[in-house]
């Protein structure tokens, strides 16, 4: 056996230790927590490494990520930052320019909704006719922010046999639905598969620089095709990834037959039961405040929610669904409640069910998916780019837009959280995250720093089937997954100033926290550690 002691630093425990400095792990467990003099005494043969006051954590789980995506949005055409129509032409022609043997221009992450001050015309979408004008006959195809719906160029959309006759088709506007769908397929084909090999590496590399040990992907049909799907599973990577296949299924001798031909850890992540209120595809109850001709898409009808959701639990099989608007929340909801008539709680609770995103979930339907142990997936920094007066949200649904990723009510019901960043939709932070849920823009809906900490930590191996009680911790007994982090200030801090926690009480023992106020600079990653072992250092780069 072989021990290793670390020393001189601040150690994010348990309340048994709020004052640790160091932690001693063998053979990449967790054996002992404490403070330096009785590590040393009780390790003396260890080798010793010197953490120079840093602090220590858990690392991160990111429980919903999209890996090809996002290393194609770390070292290709990013657009999540322009603020014009004109300025993402611009971008587009630069790259354009300067990849002149790409297969493909796959760019991401613009926003017209935040580009209502950009001037006449500034504030809508690339058309059709905009990208050919700077691509010319090239194969252009820029996602919008949330994914669900793309421009995309003359030469891409020739490619795709029967796009015009798709829901979702527009000549000139960006594509939706069904078409969205076919031209993203068409599209990811023309990625070499050393190419999508580059990016999915490059996201898992820019995980463990932040301070995250493992991953969600959540792929399907619609999202990134098989190939890409399998090529993950081929991967040589310290990150761990937890792989969702978005396949609707009827019984449950085809949902493992499923698991067996895709080789996915389980069904669902992203299984569209809608779109995202970016696009106008997420489905809603009653129509759209900015487009009231619309109420958004579904893509499945409630009976298949309710067979895909009969057939996993039979066959014992984690599932899960997306689901942002009203509408499929209640959709969901209704066919878990039926499920749970005929199967009883328990037989869901043991798989562990998901939803993703859970953006409009009422506090009646909460109580129903914590007493059926389902997993809320979710991603606060949504609320941190959308929540805001005037911000896309509040466009998109008006007064509706006040509770929307209400995380306090969901935990006060006792669904059990998971953090994540949808990436590339958002970036890969965790820190940031754990900030966005602690300072919600409706304080009523946030947080406190430690249980969105959780939530990122303990609440990603929970939502991967992993609830021992110490995966997710720094405790005697768990899993050394690690990192170091500089950190300015540790506070212990509630959900909001004007309540008053016994947790926030210097009797009560909690650990503290790095800061993650508003304006606070966040805690830079210095390594990571998965088993003991260091996947990412600073100092290497």
């Amino acid at each position: 056996m072989t021990t290793q002691l670390l020393v001189g630093g601040i150690v994010y425990s348990s309340p048994a230790t709020p004052d640790a400095t160091a932690l001693a792990i063998t053979d990449g467990i967790v054996v002992w927590v404490g403070t330096d003099d009785v590590g040393r005494a009780l390790h003396p043969d260890a080798e010793v490494v010197d953490l120079q006051g840093r602090f220590v954590s858990p690392a991160f789980v990111d429980s919903h990520v999209h890996l090809t995506d996002t290393g194609l949005a770390l070292g290709g055409l990013d657009l999540s930052w322009v603020s014009s129509r004109s300025e993402c032409l611009r971008e587009l022609s630069a790259f354009v320019a300067s990849h002149p043997d790409e297969d493909v221009i796959w760019g991401m992450g613009w926003d017209s909704s935040a580009w209502v001050d950009a001037g006449p015309g500034e504030d809508q979408p690339p058309s059709t006719a905009d990208l050919d004008a700077v691509a010319g006959d090239r194969a252009v195809y820029l996602a919008r922010i949330d994914e669900h719906s793309a421009a995309a160029s003359s030469a891409l959309r020739r490619r795709v046999d029967g796009l015009a006759g798709q829901a979702g088709y527009d000549e000139q506007a960006p594509l939706i639905a069904e078409a969205h769908h076919r031209v993203r397929r068409t599209a990811r084909a023309l990625i070499s598969p050393q190419g999508r090999r580059r990016a999915q590496l490059r996201a898992l590399d820019h995980a463990a620089a932040h301070g995250i040990v493992a991953v969600h992907e959540n792929g399907g049909p619609d999202i990134s095709g098989l190939a890409d799907f399998a090529s993950i599973a081929e991967l040589d990577h310290p990150v761990q990834v937890r792989r969702y296949w978005g396949q609707c299924v009827s019984t449950a001798d085809e949902a493992r037959d499923v698991l067996v031909q895709t080789g996915a850890d389980a069904i669902g992540g992203d299984l569209f039961v809608d779109g995202a209120l970016g696009s106008h595809t997420a489905l809603l109850s009653a129509p759209y405040t900015d487009d009231p001709h619309t109420c958004g898409v579904s893509y499945l009808t409630p009976e298949q929610i309710r067979t895909h959701l009969r057939a996993t639990t039979e066959a014992g099989i984690q599932a899960g669904f997306h689901v942002i608007g009203d509408e499929a929340a209640r959709q969901v909801a209704a066919a878990m409640a039926e499920i749970a008539e005929e199967l009883g709680t328990p037989a869901l609770a043991r798989c562990v069910h998901r939803l993703e995103h859970a953006e409009m979930v009422t506090a009646q339907q909460a109580e129903l998916f914590a007493r059926c142990g389902v997993v809320a997936s979710m991603q606060p920094l949504f609320d941190a780019a959308w929540g805001g007066p005037g911000q896309l949200y509040e466009q998109r649904l008006g007064e509706r837009s006040g509770h929307l990723n209400d995380f306090a009510a969901l935990a006060k019901a006792g669904v059990t959280l998971a953090f994540s960043s949808d990436a590339p939709v958002c970036p890969i932070d965790p820190w940031a995250t754990v900030r966005a849920a602690a300072h919600h823009h409706n304080p009523t809906s946030a947080i406190s720093p430690r249980a969105a900490f959780a939530a990122a930590t303990r609440g990603g191996w929970r939502a991967g089937g992993i609830n021992d009680g110490l995966t997710g911790t720094l405790v005697p007994g768990a899993p050394a997954h690690y990192a170091v982090w500089e950190i300015d200030e540790l506070v212990v801090a509630a959900s909001h100033a004007g309540v008053q926690r016994w947790s926030t009480d210097p009797r009560s023992r909690v650990p503290a926290l790095p800061d993650v106020a508003p304006g606070a600079r966040l805690p830079q990653c210095v390594s990571t550690a998965v088993a003991g072992r260091v996947i990412y250092s600073r100092d290497d780069r």
